[in-house]
């Protein structure tokens, strides 16, 4: 089986829909090392991102050729020249892990898979610009409609892929999401030590990863940290936005100015261990398409505190603790809880690892699955 893939985000971006890419091409070389995977690249983006994948005889690399090969056309090679390219090697399958796929492959009759990993600019459209949410309305809506199948990575997302698209139901199957199998190996003691003498870290820090926007909520879990008895501190590594000044105000009126460390441009080997010397993991999100961090913190042995009214509680898993995002003392006193009840944290990272670690091979099954379904159609 020859399965192509757009490429664009496993060389261009370090998290989120970067990492989701990554995963897929891994694991499905890594349990199923029988087919050909074809990776179509825009440009060679950062050599850094594309090392995370290895090298190997079954993943093949494409790029534009030709007039798509200059600057200004790279975007619309992605869009529409790339089926041309697709068509001289034959795959079976194209799989758009980001989610669009381009336009004119359902015409070259070409078997497409659409991966929808949420619709928040829609449910919360405070959040995006205007052109944005058209254009992306536009495009994932229209990838729902041509595509084969499609993968939602939450029940919440399939949900609202049919309420806001009103694509029918049998044409999605939910398959969640894993992360980088670094975080799921112990790192060694000399490592940990050389990051927390790197960043001056405490012995013991809540940590949070995500980019500091206001969707993400971060400002919740600094209000909490205000309302504690004990001085705890919070470590939060993410890309800056302006809300990160509105984050900042509070950690000086609260005078957490000690108790908050604020990091960006994280190298990636180095968040293992960040992530396995933490004491508690927090993920206070407004809305998520799935939460990745949350599942890295779970494989790092983390327990984690998270926010209700989206899908974290499917990511978390029943061993988790899910709080009101609107309510920081809730928040605080689970921090509380967790802190200072050791057989509850051990509980919670027993169970978080057992939850976990039945992902992997079974994501990439039900992905090969779904590809052999709609082949086969």
């Amino acid at each position: 089986m020859k399965i192509a893939f757009d490429a664009k985000r496993i060389s261009h971006n370090a998290t989120g829909l970067g990492n989701y890419s990554r995963y897929i091409v891994n694991i499905l070389s890594n349990y199923y090392p029988e087919h050909q995977y074809q990776l179509y690249f825009p440009s060679k983006g950062k050599s850094s991102l594309r090392a995370q994948l290895p090298a190997k005889q079954q993943i093949k690399d494409f790029y534009p050729k030709g007039l798509y090969s200059v600057l200004c056309f790279k975007s619309l090679w992605r869009s529409f020249g790339i089926v041309r390219d697709l068509k001289q090697n034959s795959p079976d399958l194209f799989h758009g892990l980001s989610n669009e796929i381009p336009l004119g492959l359902r015409k070259a009759g070409i078997k497409s898979i659409v991966t929808i990993h949420d619709l928040i600019f829609m449910r919360y459209p405070l959040f995006y610009p205007w052109i944005d949410r058209h254009i992306y309305a536009y495009k994932f809506k229209k990838s729902c409609q041509e595509a084969n199948k499609i993968i939602a990575i939450s029940e919440m997302t399939k949900r609202d892929i049919i309420s806001y698209f009103h694509i029918p139901e049998e044409k999605i199957k939910v398959i969640y999401q894993g992360c980088d199998k670094s975080f799921t190996q112990a790192v060694s003691a000399d490592k940990k030590a050389e990051v927390r003498r790197k960043y001056n870290f405490p012995e013991q820090y809540i940590l949070y990863v995500g980019s500091i926007e206001s969707r993400k909520n971060l400002l919740l879990v600094v209000k909490a940290l205000g309302l504690l008895k004990e001085k705890v501190h919070l470590v939060a590594i993410g890309k800056q936005t302006p809300y990160t000044e509105v984050v900042k105000k509070h950690i000086e009126e609260l005078h957490l100015e000690e108790q908050v460390s604020i990091l960006s441009n994280i190298p990636f080997d180095e968040l293992p261990a960040i992530y396995q010397m933490a004491s508690l993991f927090t993920y206070p999100s407004f809305f998520e398409g799935f939460g990745i961090p949350i599942i890295e913190a779970l494989h790092s042995g983390v327990p984690v505190i998270a926010a209700t009214g989206s899908c974290l509680e499917e990511a978390g898993g029943p061993c988790s603790i899910y709080v009101d995002p609107n309510n920081e003392m809730e928040m605080s006193e689970a921090i509380s809880k967790v802190l200072s009840d050791k057989d509850l944290a051990d509980k919670m990272i027993k169970q978080g690892k057992e939850y976990v670690n039945q992902f992997n091979e079974k994501i990439a099954k039900d992905i090969i699955d779904l590809y052999n379904q709609v082949i086969n159609e």
